[in-house]
């Protein structure tokens, strides 16, 4: 009873916390989605991700940001992508563009000679040749849908001519800005509605598991919810749903699930028994829609179909979608996916759906099948960036309202833009206010000074609350500004009180001397509406801008002067415009502009800062531009030298180092790249020993060379006689819950670090230890457990840089580091040294460092030095440096110091350490070690593969990298809290946020069989990691309590698949 209180209270704290931080929720759909980019064999995503368009114009504009999401990372390269404009740009409705969408991917499959897909050349030809779609009866067809069946597709529909918001219509609305969590990546592009989408997305892919399917979104909305915890029935389709309140309900679709099926705090599966379209509180009611906390389900737009459902779909899109359309094309109508199409999973919805058009072909293909609705909880948040790669002057020479969200445009001196504003792909100068809360999209405006002035006025207002846009125009026409009010609705008619600049037509036409005429044709049964209204001047870009502010009323010109200019010039309407932007131009000069604002901000980090930005990634944009971006990357690398004399002392060689290495590499100078390479490392290694004080006292080791700085021992000290020493090391392992990567150099050298982590025995004993001891004879006897040894006849002739697979280079290193070749212990004497590691090769406890440890303090007692145990974590510190393998404090801090503690690491001269260890209460210990499972995975890993490739991120100031260090950081201090309070719940919640983290830093910390791992013990645990860097080694499983840690450590055993060895450990206490 009391472990069933315990689930229900995890699951409350779970569900509330999932409500409440959408960031965290997003965040984790984003960390999926990079994951499932960089290793798609571990992290499956989708085969084929698919893109319905209104016009082959705008698909072409569709594939072109496919393309671009490719690039930045957002799509795996194996997925293949496809924009499907409708046929003849005819409007058939959502529901038999899904299934014409379909069609066309598998007529693309075969195009592209899919591997899978065993189709003979003649037969492929016919196929192919074939535009009425493919007949049941043949076999090819059947080996087509076959394949088809078994792929997984993410269909986003995303046509459509944005009549609501007419300042989408040139990009598409799916591809409209939205800069959530920009902040975590200033340098990277501006996040747009569909990279959300696509985060979302690649969290439900995991929900299809092995069979075959299709995921449809709309592409007009950002659905924030966890969907990693979505469950897709066998064989059936599957409706999204999140409970709203009763008077949203009567503008939207709603599922009447089923009373039964499975529910909890998180999520519930029912059948759905009826959809109801805007219902009214009366059908709302005796459709028994109303939940019992007085809400109902709304129909969030997003359909899963999978398995034999799937099936179903692939073989009536590829038989009879191309009759089925040509069909409602002739008469005129629409099949919609939301009334129609899913109508044919639902029963109940027979009877109605025979009256529709096709209504009885859908029934008989696709009604042996249920539909389900899952219903997920979501919630709205702050997450906005304000600032994203934008070019803006200082404060006293414009005036930009804080609330102004600018993001990839170009501000000079003179321009204000006011409060909650979006300004987007638009650069602005000379004298241009931008009223509050207006939207300004892909505006290009030069200086003012030029253009003729009125009332001694050159400049140009765009009144609050308004929208500007510019697109260029087909067949050479120019470009256009277009405007209107936020809050115009294109498709309300003059007669039904409709507006443009938030004022009645009537009061436009007016005011401005317009007759209905000039904007209307007198033909019968056109609308007069802002939509059909021709409107919009193609004049000069001075002349559009004075008739918009004229149209708009922002300012008072001579009306008759401008009324005849207007009448004068070729106009057209937001529908013209619909047919006639210039698309491939749209997407070449969006092009030019990234990459200029790229190599803006380049230059002015290269010339004024301290390269703090990810120059890596600009540089990406700025090659945009091909030959012409290859020349001023060359630029750039000159100023380099510059920089540095400048900024002596203050700007890391390393990370200057690093710079030139990304220069190099977007100059195409590969060669060069990897010799200055090498010196990224030294300077690392000297960086490290600098921050200690190692290095500056004349008796120290010089690490850039190898050999020793001070003058030969004086002729007085030979004369001391032979003294026996002995000292002996035993230490634990440690394993670490969070926080680490904020230890490690350069980062640590840099930035504050925090790491949570405790000391153990394993199996009784301490694992780790080293004796070492003075000898008669000269020269040093090196012996390890594996009864590898070495003599090492003269000590001096010791010197880096070492061979990695020396096996003796730990303990050279501290022979180093510690100087004791110098010292007067080893006066006439030899040394031997034993070493040993009671933990598999690769354990990620730390051993290394902990072993280097314990040889370091050794020797240091022989030389009666300081050995405390802050002393001996800083020359470990350096040693990893010397040795070759980097590293930082946490695991010799985890090994020396005794229990559980939180460290800080504080950069300067020197690197400040404060250990704060963690008063724990027996009974906290005694839960601990009860619920905490340690087992080794079998995988070996190797530390510093992984180290390098995230110390280079880091070198290059890779934000994403930089946001996950830091919230590690702050995940350490939150770990502590929770279990100086005796949390251990909250502790595992921790735990899994920090995997999470690791898998960002670097995918390949995990594999297969560590994931096979995890997803067994996930019913038994409340959280899990791999201890240290990943890749393999020992896992933390900390169970949801004593008992079912003890149900687990007995189902690992019994596993036949998962071979591994659960561990007797116990916290070491002193």
């Amino acid at each position: 009873m009391e472990n069933n209180k315990g689930d229900r209270r995890r699951g409350r704290r779970r569900s509330s916390r999932a409500a409440d931080d959408i960031t965290a929720v997003l965040r984790k759909c984003w960390y999926r989605l990079r994951l499932s980019v960089r290793d798609p064999s571990r992290v499956p995503t989708w085969d084929a991700v698919v893109l319905t368009a209104a016009s082959p114009e705008q698909a072409a504009l569709y594939e072109w940001q496919l393309r671009r999401a490719k690039r930045f990372g957002r799509i795996a390269p194996s997925t293949v992508t496809l924009a499907v404009p409708d046929p003849d740009a005819a409007r058939i409705g959502s529901g038999a563009a899904t299934l014409h969408a379909i069609y066309a991917l598998a007529r693309h499959l075969l195009r592209i000679g899919h591997a899978s897909l065993e189709v003979s050349d003649d037969k492929e030809d016919s196929l192919l040749s074939s535009s009425n779609g493919w007949s049941n009866d043949d076999t090819s067809f059947s080996s087509i849908v076959n394949y088809m069946a078994t792929r997984h597709i993410l269909l986003l529909h995303a046509g459509g001519d944005s009549k609501r918001v007419p300042w989408a219509n040139p990009m598409g609305k799916v591809f409209l800005p939205l800069p959530y969590l920009a902040a975590d990546n200033p340098d990277g592009p501006v996040p747009l509605l569909f990279d959300h989408i696509l985060a979302i997305s690649s969290s439900a892919r995991q929900a299809f598991k092995n069979k075959g399917g299709i995921l449809i979104m709309t592409g007009d909305v950002l659905p924030c919810f966890d969907a990693s915890t979505m469950i897709l029935p066998d064989d059936s389709g599957c409706i999204i749903t999140v409970p709203i309140t009763l008077d949203i309900a009567a503008n939207h679709g709603v599922v009447v699930a089923s009373s039964d099926g499975i529910t909890n705090d998180d999520y519930s599966i029912c059948l759905v028994e009826n959809l109801l379209q805007k219902p009214t509180l009366t059908e709302l009611t005796e459709g028994h829609a109303i939940l019992h906390d007085g809400r109902t389900l709304l129909d969030t737009g997003i359909i899963a179909a999978r398995g034999k459902a799937w099936a179903e779909l692939v073989k009536l899109a590829c038989s009879s979608s191309q009759a089925m359309i040509s069909e409602l094309v002739d008469s005129r109508k629409e099949m919609s996916l939301y009334e129609d199409l899913v109508s044919a999973w639902v029963p109940a919805k027979h009877e109605w759906l025979r009256s529709r058009p096709l209504g009885e072909e859908l029934i008989n293909a696709l009604g042996n099948q249920k539909m389900f609705s899952f219903c997920a909880c979501g919630s709205n948040s702050a997450l906005v960036g304000r600032r994203h790669l934008c070019s803006m002057p200082e404060t006293t020479s414009c005036d930009i309202a804080a609330s102004a969200v600018i993001l990839s445009s170009k501000i000079a001196p003179g321009v204000s833009v006011g409060e909650d504003c979006l300004v987007y792909n638009s650069s602005l100068s000379g004298r241009i206010q931008i009223g509050s809360q207006s939207i300004v999209v892909g505006v290009s405006i030069a200086s003012l000074n030029k253009y003729e002035q009125i009332d001694n006025s050159s400049r140009f207002v765009l009144p609050d609350r308004h929208c500007l846009w510019e697109v260029p125009l087909a067949e050479s026409l120019g470009r256009i500004i277009v405007y209107c009010g936020l809050h115009d609705n294109p498709k309300i008619s003059v007669e039904n009180g409709g507006t443009f600049c938030g004022k009645p037509w009537k009061k436009i036409l007016h005011y401005l001397q317009i007759q209905e005429s000039d904007l209307w044709s007198s033909l019968a049964g056109q609308e007069k509406c802002l939509w059909t209204a021709k409107l919009f001047p193609v004049v000069s870009s001075s002349e559009m801008l004075k008739l918009s502010m004229w149209l708009t009323g922002s300012t008072i010109y001579n009306c008759q002067e401008m009324l005849f200019l207007w009448r004068n010039s070729h106009r057209i309407s937001l529908e013209d415009l619909h047919r006639s932007i210039d698309f491939p131009q749209l997407c070449m000069e969006s092009n030019k502009h990234q990459a200029d604002l790229a190599a803006g901000i380049a230059k002015a980090c290269l010339t004024c800062g301290l390269l703090g930005r990810n120059l890596s990634q600009l540089c990406e944009e700025i090659l945009q531009k091909g030959t012409m971006g290859v020349e001023i990357c060359k630029d750039f690398l000159t100023l380099c030298p510059i920089l540095q004399n400048q900024n002596h002392g203050v700007l890391p060689q390393s990370r200057a180092y690093q710079v030139q290495v990304d220069l190099l590499r977007a100059c195409e100078d590969e060669s060069n790249a990897r010799i200055l390479e090498q010196k990224v490392w030294t300077a690392v290694a000297s960086e490290t020993a600098s921050a200690v004080k190692y290095g500056i006292e004349g008796d120290s080791f010089d690490s850039k060379c190898g050999t020793n700085t001070t003058s030969k021992l004086t002729k007085d000290l030979e004369d001391i006689s032979f003294c026996p020493k002995r000292a002996s090391v035993q230490l634990p392992v440690r394993v670490d819950f969070v926080g680490g990567w904020s230890d490690t150099p350069p980062w640590s050298l840099e930035r504050q670090g925090c790491v949570l982590n405790m000391a153990i025995n394993l199996e009784g004993s301490l694992p780790i230890g080293a004796v070492m001891e003075t000898t008669k004879s000269s020269g040093v006897l090196i012996v390890d457990d594996a009864e590898n040894h070495v003599y090492i006849e003269d000590p001096a002739s010791i010197s880096t840089p070492f061979d990695k697979d020396d096996p003796f280079r730990l303990v050279k290193s501290a022979l180093l580091v510690t100087g004791i070749f110098r010292h007067k212990v080893l006066v006439n004497s030899g040394l031997q040294i034993e070493t040993w590691a009671k933990v598999p090769r690769g354990s990620g406890l730390g051993t290394s460092s902990i072993l280097a440890a314990a040889v370091v303090k050794g020797l240091l007692r022989l030389m009666e030095e300081d050995e405390s145990n802050e002393s001996v974590a800083r020359t470990v510190l350096v040693l990893e440096q010397v040795m070759g393998t980097g590293g930082g404090w946490q695991d010799q801090i985890g090994g020396l110091y005794p229990g559980i503690k939180c460290t800080y690491s504080f950069p300067g001269q020197p690197l400040l350490l404060q250990v704060i260890p963690l008063v724990a209460s027996p009974q906290l210990v005694s839960e601990l070690e009860q619920r905490l499972l340690v087992v080794f995975t079998g995988q070996v890993r190797l530390a510093n593969q992984v180290l390098q490739k995230v110390v280079t991120r880091y070198l290059r100031r890779d934000n994403l990298l930089i946001e996950s260090i830091k919230r590690l950081a702050a995940l350490a201090k939150h770990g502590r809290e929770a279990l100086m309070n005796g949390d251990i719940d909250e502790l595992g919640y921790i735990m899994l946020e920090a995997w999470r983290l690791h898998q960002e830093l670097d995918p390949f910390c995990s594999n297969e069989f560590v994931d096979k791992l995890f997803a067994f013990a996930e019913a038994y645990c409340c959280g899990y990691k791999l201890v240290g860097a990943g890749g393999g080694g020992f896992a933390l499983l900390l169970a949801k309590d004593a008992s079912r840690a003890q149900q687990l450590k007995q189902a690992l055993g019994e596993s036949s698949e998962l071979d591994v060895k659960v561990y007797n450990w116990n916290i070491c206490l002193s």
